[in-house]
């Protein structure tokens, strides 16, 4: 069986290269658009910081795994703890990360801290935040203005006015009431203990 042969146009060898060139230009610039579309694109903190207080939380209350008390808290528990929730009058130690909607941080622990579980010790969003932990959960609250300092910040230089708080929270271990009221009466002889540096402080919640 013969096959016949297709005889082909020859092509310049200094054609052949301008060919290549050309080819190699076109898919450079194919992955130069593609990567600038990429660095073009604005992250997701870019974004949060682009929207108001409202449009974030009504954007954010419809991701998966987040939720919404009556209050505005909102709330995601990434890791479910063990054992009973925080009671009120007993203490939570937790690590705990504070950031605005553009992702800055203005807070950040370096061991665990203790917080009291009371009204007025933390900031209303926080206090509340407190009561749904466990022993070994990690959460991330979402602290509308109104539940956090709103318009009376301790530290406008830090924290402005009116911002909306974010904290990613590890929590170590809890303190029943009992446990406290016993820790409290053991210090009463070595004076009072001094509080954390950096922990939100607590004040009335806005009418």
């Amino acid at each position: 069986m013969s096959v016949t042969a297709v005889p082909l146009q020859h092509v310049k060898k200094s054609v052949r290269i301008w060919i290549w060139l050309g080819v190699i230009v076109a898919i450079a610039a194919a992955f130069g658009l593609a990567w600038w579309g990429v660095k073009s694109m604005p992250t997701q903190d870019e974004i949060a910081s682009r929207m108001t207080n409202e449009q974030f939380l009504a954007r954010n209350k419809t991701q998966p795994g987040v939720k919404t008390t009556e209050s505005g808290l909102q709330y995601q528990i990434i890791k479910e703890g063990e054992g009973p929730t925080a009671q009120d009058g007993g203490a939570v130690f937790l690590n705990y990360e504070g950031t605005f909607r553009d992702g800055k941080v203005f807070d950040k622990s370096q061991q665990p801290t203790p917080f009291p579980v009371q009204d007025g010790a933390s900031i209303p969003g926080f206090y509340e935040g407190l009561k749904l932990m466990k022993k070994g959960g990690e959460y991330r609250l979402w602290i509308p203005a109104n539940l956090a300092y709103g318009e009376r910040s301790p530290d406008p230089s830090r924290v402005p006015a009116n911002s909306m708080l974010i904290f990613k929270v590890t929590v170590d271990r809890l303190m029943t009431p009992a446990e406290v009221q016993v820790m409290m009466q053991q210090m009463q002889t070595q004076g009072p203990p001094q509080g954390p540096e950096g922990a939100p402080q607590g004040r009335q919640p806005q009418q």
